[in-house]
């Protein structure tokens, strides 16, 4: 082997050797990484689940006419209050007396045919004892009488018929609440069977808040409450988030469950009540309702601390300052920021904070920016 051969491999060698070293060197600084972590605590946190609300008015009357004609008077505008009683419309009144008078004296006379029917009797009575009529003109006479009698219920039966239809045609409020719309003028023609009511009346001194809740939440519920009825007892109160995005001022309560699952959502229908002095809220809105649900010493951890692997929820807990991949289970409920674990940590843990899906199992780490120390 000549010298310039054995210049070449002592030069490779030394290479090689440089090669390693550095590669080694590099290697460990790949391998460890600065990441936060945090040192789990226990803390409390109320959870707000949001359900999609219809509002409803306390009491909402459609006015319908019950006679039929031409409206003659509104006396009242839309969007007014109306007092319970107070009449809003009045329709064409004329044929309504004339008929109203005409029972008046059907009644007259049917009083005054039994009037005459009874004397009759009476004095068959009288001459049947002078035997001046015989006991057939004596039966006659009551059954012209008992004839009389019906007459009469019957012209005060159409009398009291006729006085209620001309009342009728005075449209009043059921109850106190707010005006509709109006889709009738003075003119049009109405009646009982007309498509549209005459205006809708809504009682908003508070409102009800109709949403529907999964069946599993709802056993999950009545679980934690011990039966339905201690849910709606003890249930906290909710609030609504209205349709603007701002939040209701008041806050209301759940005051009824249906006691149905609808087959066809498989949904709980429940109802929230508020009060509504200010009538900030209005019949046929929609919002928000928000059930709290409050959590006592319980695990808190950011989202971004996690990652999914098959529909499981995964943390990297820093162990001998390793990173350690750990599976937990949260509580269905989140506020799309934190979790709460109830099972697969303690406290004192340390995990590493954020970007948890961009470690690898085993990486080293080196901590930064620890909570808790």
């Amino acid at each position: 082997m000549n010298n310039g051969y054995k210049t070449k491999m002592i030069f490779a060698a030394c290479a090689l050797c440089l090669f390693a070293c550095n590669g080694g060197r590099d290697g460990r600084q790949q391998g460890t990484a600065a990441y936060r972590t945090d040192t789990v605590t226990l803390s409390s946190r109320t959870l707000r689940s949001g359900y999609t609300a219809t509002i409803r008015g306390y009491q909402t009357v459609e006015i319908r006419p019950q006679v039929s004609g031409q409206i003659t008077d509104i006396r009242m505008k839309e969007g007014d209050a109306v007092r319970k009683d107070s009449v809003l419309f009045v329709i064409d009144q004329v044929p309504y007396k004339a008929a109203h008078d005409i029972a008046v004296a059907n009644v007259k006379s049917a009083e005054a045919v039994l009037s005459t029917a009874r004397l009759v009797l009476e004095s068959n009575k009288g001459l049947l004892e002078e035997e001046v009529v015989s006991e057939f003109d004596l039966q006659t006479a009551r059954n012209e009488v008992m004839e009389a009698e019906a007459k009469l219920a019957l012209a005060e039966a159409e009398e009291k018929s006729a006085r209620n239809n001309l009342s009728y045609t005075e449209v009043k409020s059921p109850v106190n609440g707010v005006a509709s719309m109006i889709p009738y003028r003075v003119g049009a023609l109405v009646s009982s069977t007309s498509g549209d009511p005459l205006v809708t009346v809504s009682d908003d001194s508070r409102v009800y808040a109709y949403f529907s809740m999964a069946e599993n939440q709802m056993l999950d519920m009545i679980q934690r409450y011990g039966s339905l009825k201690h849910a709606i007892e003890e249930m906290p109160e909710v609030e609504l988030k209205m349709s603007n995005g701002q939040m209701y001022a008041c806050k209301g309560h759940i005051d009824a469950v249906s006691g149905t699952i609808d087959e066809s959502t498989g949904a709980v229908s429940l109802r929230a009540v508020f009060p509504n002095k200010e009538r900030l809220l209005r019949n046929g809105g929609s919002g928000t309702v928000l059930i709290p649900s409050v959590r006592e010493n319980c695990i808190v951890i950011p989202q971004a601390a996690t990652y999914e692997l098959q529909d499981r929820i995964f943390v990297y807990k820093v162990v001998d300052g390793k990173a350690v991949s750990t599976r937990i289970e949260v509580f269905p409920q989140n506020d799309g920021k934190e979790y709460i674990v109830e099972s697969g940590l303690k406290a004192g843990d340390v995990i590493i904070a954020e970007g948890a899906g961009l470690v690898r199992e085993g990486a080293v780490v080196e901590p930064k920016n620890t909570r808790g120390e």
